[in-house]
């Protein structure tokens, strides 16, 4: 079996310098060279850098697009594809992979470490390994898999920020893939995206601002669709939708999704005309909405895209 490694960055392939943690060339690399010669590893292993080695939180959607690029430049040549990646934005990440690589016809693995490889006790050993193996059994579509566990790509979300067993994924009947006949590529660039959090007192005037401003807006509401109905946030939702600015609606709750129309309290957005993004996590709505920006140029395209489920990123 052929896998290719496709090494990012991040904490797992980090070491301490003056200034805290960094990437350094060739740590993942011994590390993969160990686990074969130790023999936990009884496959063809490749390894490719994306250069230069980063930490997540500098990831970019031209980031994503290259990870992606090496995934799909190596459909032909390898049965499966690792990726190690900086835990602060894998799953942006993975999200993204997901909508990137439409058929795609192989497993693709996300993983890292909340600990380098470099210090004692560092987790990265066991979720290397772990991830070989995923590689060969998991079926095809966008995996993370950490602590253990193998986490569907879409749905994926850090949930803590130094246990070990960092992400949780509520599981979807849906692999982690788009469906289609060949695999695609689909190209994301960077658009402007402002991602709000509905308060208590909720700040109208920054929401007018990015609805007026920017070219998509993520809101995070309360339970399962919820927001403050007064005229300033009825201002923000005309003023999106004058502009043409898609808005999508997700959940502060990290469990459970949303569902507008549950409550009287969302008809506001239901009358704004905010998509419901139901299950969706922020982190795949942020991600989605790059990709509805970055595909299609008509309101209502990306208004369908951004409404319809991809990858099981939205089912309850």
């Amino acid at each position: 079996m052929a896998i290719l490694v496709v090494h990012t960055g991040g904490t797992i392939g980090m070491q301490a310098t003056a200034d805290g943690f960094a990437p350094q060339v060739g740590i993942v690399e011994d590390a993969v060279a160990e686990l074969i010669a130790a023999g936990h590893i009884g496959t063809s292993v490749d390894i490719v850098r994306l250069e230069p080695l980063i930490d997540s939180a500098q990831a970019t959607p031209q980031d994503w697009h290259r990870v992606a690029q090496a995934i799909h430049g190596a459909r032909d040549a390898y049965d499966a594809v690792i990726v190690t990646h900086g835990t602060d934005t894998l799953a942006f990440t993975a999200a993204a992979l997901c909508l990137a690589l439409p058929g795609v016809a192989m497993p693709v693995i996300v993983t890292g470490s909340m600990l380098p490889l470099t210090v004692a006790d560092s987790d990265g050993r066991h979720n290397l390994i772990d991830a070989f193996a995923a590689a060969a059994t998991a079926p095809p579509g966008v995996w993370v898999q950490f602590a253990g566990r193998l986490l569907h790509g879409g749905r994926v979300r850090k949930a803590h920020s130094h246990a070990r067993a960092a992400f949780e994924a509520t599981p979807s009947p849906v692999p982690p893939m788009i469906t289609a006949a060949q695999p695609g590529l689909v190209e994301v660039q960077a658009h402007r995206v402002s991602v709000l959090t509905v308060t208590p007192g909720f700040c109208a005037d920054l929401a007018l601002h990015a609805a007026a401003t920017c070219d998509g807006v993520v809101l995070r509401c309360f339970g399962s669709g919820t927001a403050p109905d007064t005229p300033a946030m009825q201002a923000v939702l005309a003023k999106a939708w004058a502009m043409q600015v898609p808005v999508i609606a997700v959940s502060q709750c990290p469990e459970g999704g949303m569902k507008l129309g549950t409550y009287a309290a969302g008809k506001i957005l239901r009358d704004g005309g905010v998509i419901d993004g139901r299950a969706m996590t922020a982190d795949m709505a942020f991600v989605k909405m790059q990709f509805a920006l970055s595909q299609f140029d008509e309101f209502e395209a990306r208004r369908g895209y951004l409404g319809t489920d991809q990858c099981g990123e939205m089912l309850d």
